[in-house]
């Protein structure tokens, strides 16, 4: 069976903890790209971050983007969403099925 870990601040992943996901506090993206680095083949199927760290780690990240194993998904954190979320799976959808299919009219909104 695979595990779940969240990776961030300790205000952010605490309360995972009681829920049963392995929580790795970190205090900086540097810190939770040791972590990345430590724990990518440890068995976990999912991997949430914190959206502050994860829009510093981009590159880390893109080294591991085509592994099946594990999905590396970002979260908001305590201080909101920053969208990237969101972003990506824009972006999986239009890489899938070649158009935004999912948030088009939001973009129509936006322009008006």
């Amino acid at each position: 069976m695979y595990k779940i870990g969240v990776i961030g601040p300790w205000d952010s992943v605490s309360g995972f903890k009681a829920v049963g996901l392995t929580a790795f506090p970190v205090r900086d993206s540097e810190e939770a790209k040791e972590i990345l680095d430590r724990i990518i083949n440890d068995n976990y199927g999912i991997l949430y971050i914190v959206e502050g760290l994860y829009k510093d780690m981009t590159q880390e990240i893109e080294k591991y983007k085509d592994m099946r194993i594990p999905a590396i998904i970002p979260i908001p954190g305590m201080d909101g969403s920053y969208g990237i979320g969101r972003a990506n799976l824009k972006k999986a959808v239009e890489r899938a099925v070649g158009a935004d299919i999912l948030f088009q009219n939001d973009s129509e909104e936006e322009g008006r």
